[in-house]
This record gives structure tokens, sequence and C-alpha cells, in this order.
């Protein structure tokens, strides 16, 4: 037999069935973690129940996820090894699509508090509403709609870098099938007027793209992707639902089961496109899916959500609640009840620790027109550690915050090098509406 020929068959078993293994642990309890997921950029396992897990790959990148903890990303060097990941419970803030630049005083003020306070987290407008960019992508079709131009970081790895410097964790919020410039790009798949086929758009004059067609699917996460490449730690997908609007034309037959459907189609799409990445998936809710039995006619239900993403973060802003809500006239007046009692309400649907509330950093517009100061800020956050949820992220429209609101801490603890960054080796206006 040719020497060659017998080397190859010799080798084959290695070629074919490679692995990796190992035994994770919490940094800090040193306890084994139970279903951590392990996976290279095409599949994944879960650990035991003694934290161990073996994978089958040629692949050289592992990315491990758990529940409460950062990610972690590892070469096939510490095969056999026992890795540490670190816990986290996410505290966030913010900040605009017009503050995330390296010379904004908004950020630098979100950096001095997260520097002073408990904050440890900030959420990045990557793409907006309007479907503008924060910086420029690689993504052809975005630019060649003129998504960048508007861009407000003109070095997105420098600003990265300070934050990963600070061990700052970093979520990208995409903003989905709102998108201005995409919609009126693509006629063909835009949601369109029941009654006269033109493309509608919403009280703001935004224009949306159809949930139904996997174009729009492909757009946002090809967006998503090119936050992943820069290190975010996870994607946050805003608007990642159906119009709370009637009498609108899609590409099918609009049925809440159609609905449900299409959105666990766009998140199992994401899931596969980003898992080489190693992110997390976190998508914003209504705050009323903790009391809905069905989707609200938007695609949205704590259970069907809850089988395709990572983390829910509804938005329990008190003021976004009617009148009698909880059997309170003005729920606004009662923020630790509202955030506790929604979350409560779930804890049969959803392990608590994939939900990450937003909470309101605004005034009241619906009820007393009260403002939230730090009495109100401080009980929504109580009300979320109260019930154990993941953290929790703040949502200031301006991005203005006040360090005197949040926990002072004595000294953070900073990485040079955060086990993440292996994925990276390479107006004030009117009050806001809980749409969003």
């Amino acid at each position: 037999m040719n020497k060659t020929v017998s080397l190859f068959i010799s080798l084959l078993p290695t070629i074919l069935f490679a692995s990796f293994s190992g035994t994770i642990i919490d940094k800090t309890t040193l306890k084994p973690i139970y279903k951590a997921t392990v996976n290279d950029s095409l599949h994944g396992v879960e650990s035991n129940e003694t934290g161990y897990f073996k994978i089958d790959s040629n692949e050289t990148l592992f990315h491990i996820k758990a529940y409460g903890y950062r990610p972690l990303s590892v070469t096939n060097e510490h095969n056999n090894s026992t890795l540490q990941v670190d816990p986290i419970k996410v505290k966030a803030l913010y900040l605009t699509f017009w503050g995330a630049s390296n010379n904004s005083s908004t950020a630098k003020n979100i950096m001095k508090i997260i520097d002073e306070t408990e904050v440890n987290a900030v959420v990045v407008d990557v793409k907006n509403e309007y479907g503008s960019t924060s910086f420029w992508t690689t993504f052809e079709q975005a630019n060649s709609y003129g998504a960048y131009e508007n861009r407000t970081n003109r070095d997105m790895p420098k600003f990265m870098k300070k934050l990963k410097d600070k061990n700052i964790y970093t979520i990208a919020r995409i903003v989905t099938f709102k998108d201005e410039l995409q919609a009126s790009n693509n006629p063909d798949y835009a949601i369109k007027l029941d009654s006269n086929g033109s493309i509608w758009r919403n009280h703001d004059n935004m224009a949306w793209v159809d949930p139904y067609d996997k174009r729009s699917h492909e757009y946002a996460i090809s967006i998503a992707e090119e936050a992943a490449k820069v290190g975010f730690d996870e994607i946050n997908f805003d608007y990642i639902r159906f119009p709370a609007k009637r009498r609108l034309r899609y590409s099918q037959v609009n049925t809440q089961e159609n609905r449900i459907k299409a959105i666990g189609d766009f998140l199992d799409l994401a899931q596969n496109r980003l898992r080489k990445y190693g992110v997390f998936i976190s998508v914003d809710t209504y705050g009323n899916i903790c009391w809905s039995k069905d989707d609200n006619n938007i695609g949205q239900t704590v259970s069907s959500l809850a089988k395709h993403t990572d983390y829910l973060s509804p938005m329990l802003y008190p003021s976004g609640f009617a009148k009698g809500s909880f059997y309170f006239e003005h729920p606004s007046e009662y923020p630790y009840e509202v955030i506790f009692r929604s979350i409560r309400n779930i804890k049969d649907r959803v392990d608590l620790r994939r939900v990450r509330p937003w909470l309101q950093y605004f005034k009241d517009y619906a009820h007393k027109r009260r403002y939230y100061k730090k009495e109100e800020i401080r009980q929504q956050i109580r009300a979320a550690d109260d019930i154990n949820a993941s953290g929790w992220m703040m949502w200031s429209p301006s991005s203005r915050y006040h360090s005197e609101y949040f926990t002072p801490t004595v000294q953070k603890e900073k990485s040079e090098t955060p086990p993440s960054s292996l994925r990276n080796i390479f107006e004030e206006g009117k009050y806001p509406s809980t749409k969003r």
C-alpha cells in the first residue's frame, strides 16, 4: 500500500473525530455549571451536572455561554481543562445613537458612572429606528442605502477597547423591523396599507419591513453580525415584532400562529448566524407581555420567545401601564410593585435568570407627570433584585444619568484582556413612547 495512503488512513480517526472537552465552573464559587452551552461555529453541546462537556469538532475556537455569566471564548489549547466563567448581574445604561462616540460627553459621563457605581454594562445603539448604523460596517446592502452616512462613531475599535479595558459588559441594540431606510429602498417587502397598497408609516413617519419576509431577517442579522465582529458581548433585538396596528398588508395571512412562527424563525436564524461569535441574544418586548395570554397581535409571548432567545427584556416602565393596572389608579406611583409583580407573574414560563427588564429613567408621561428621580429609580432596581431577575437595563431617551442614583462601589475589577475579547483578536425631546 502506498505510504501516503497508509498515513492518511492511520490519521483518519483523528481527523474525523477530533474533540474538545473540559469542565466549566463558576469563577467565584468554583462550583460546576450545569447546562452551560459550548459551541463552535456549527453546533453546540451542554455541560452536565458536574460541569463536564465534550464537543466533537475540528475547529480551534470555542464559545461558552451560561445564563448569569459573561461569555467566554477559548482555543483548543485549553482542551481537557477546567474553565472558569465569570458571574455577572448585568446593570446597564442605555447609550443613545447620538452619544455613541469617542468624544461624546454623554458617553464619558456613563463611563464615569460605571467607574464609581454598581453599573457594569452599557447598551449601545448600533442600528436605530431610521435604519442608520452608528459606525461604518462591511454590510454592502445597508451601505448602499446610506446607512453609514449619519454614523456617530468614526473609530469603533477604539471605542470598544475603552469599554473592554474597563471590563464593561457590552450590549448592541439593533432595531429590527422598524427601518425607514430598508423599507423605502425595498418597497416590495415593506409593510403596506391594506386599503391602497401604499407603504405604511407609523406616527413618527417611519416605515417597517415585513417580518414574514426572509429578506428582512437576513438584513437585520447581517448588521448584528457586524456588531458581534467588533466584540459586543450581546445582541439586543428591539422592535422584533409586528406593528400594533390593524388593516396592514403582509406577505402571509396575518394570524397569531404565523406571527409567532415568523419571530421564532428570525431568532433561529440569528442564533445560527451569530453562533460563531459567542454572543448572547436578548429580545425587547412590551411590558404587558408579562400579563398577556396571547401575542397581542404582534407575535410575542413569553413562552414562544423563551424557546429561541437567551434573555427576555420586557419594557416594564410603570408609565406604560394603563390606569387601574395592578389595582392602582396610577401605576406610575408604584414603581416597585409594577416591576416585582410583572416579573413574578412569568416565573412559571421562563427561568428568571433569563429575564432582564428595561426600567424607567424618564418623567411619567401617562399619569401624574411625576419626575422619576433617585427614589423611583432605586425602587425599580430593588424590585428587580428582590425577584432575582438577571439584572436590569435603564432607559433614558437622552442617556443623561445621575451617578448618585446608583449604589457606589469602592473599586471595580478591571481586566486587561477580558475573556470575550478573543472574539476580536483581529435630546432630550418629547416624552418617550413605551413602544420606543
